[in-house]
């Protein structure tokens, strides 16, 4: 990485020890022909203070390790990020995260600058992905001054693309939780949000190589396909 690359992550809010460790993060690497069993991902799952993808915030950030059929124990991340007592929403009530929780949480710059090292070069997998990836570009973004660009792969698409006969009366993560017979301690904790997504993802695989899906190229070639059919205007 160039001098000037590393001149553009100097953010108001970025330490030169920081701006350092952003230089030095991995290039994320693209899905390709690595099979499904050997492939590693990333799991996410991330609390905000609502939905809106450009006034929310992110409050805490859960993600575990998938190691083509494994879940390694230990080998996970959680994180709370500090924020302002007036920018806290009923919502974050519902993760269990008091204001007083919030208080104590890492500063944003530096929650963030640890997730991205933690995922590494690795691709992400998340249950409507489209909303996780949206709040951490934008944080990341905003907080760091780096575009990010890890490829994800939605587990909310993938579901009805391997699953069409059960998609009509599935689409939350707690519906096909509960269609694939998986449990979990507690919802809406990013956490146990990741795991149980993560335990979903290694039954899709599954479900993905039996259908002849056997590399995450193929798999997002696949998804690619279904969502043209899928958004097709009916005749």
């Amino acid at each position: 990485m160039s001098l000037l690359d590393l001149f553009r992550f100097r953010t108001p809010s970025v330490a030169p020890e920081q701006a350092s460790r952003l230089a030095a993060l991995s290039v994320p690497a693209a899905l390709d022909n690595t099979l499904l069993e050997a492939q590693r991902w990333v799991v996410v799952d991330v609390e905000t203070t609502g939905l809106n993808l450009q006034k929310d915030s992110v409050v805490a950030i859960g993600a575990v390790a998938l190691e083509g059929p494994v879940i390694p124990l230990g080998d996970g991340f959680e994180c709370h990020l500090a924020i302002k007592a007036n920018l806290a929403a009923p919502s974050t009530l519902i993760h269990g995260l008091s204001p007083a929780v919030l208080a104590r949480g890492l500063p944003p710059a530096e929650a963030l600058l640890r997730f991205l090292e933690y995922v590494g070069d690795r691709p992400l997998l998340a249950f409507h992905a489209g909303f996780d990836q949206g709040m951490l570009v934008r944080a990341i973004k905003q907080t760091l001054g780096f575009q990010w660009h890890a490829p994800f792969i939605d587990l909310a698409e993938v579901a009805p693309l391997l699953c069409p006969n059960w998609a009509a009366h599935n689409h939350s993560l707690d519906d096909w939780i509960k269609q694939f017979g998986l449990s979990i301690g507690e919802r809406h904790h990013a956490s146990a949000d990741a795991l149980v997504t993560a335990e979903l993802g290694l039954m899709l695989f599954s479900l993905a190589r039996r259908q002849g899906l056997t590399t995450s190229g193929e798999l997002q070639d696949a998804l690619a396909r279904w969502r043209r059919r899928r958004d097709q205007p009916a005749l």
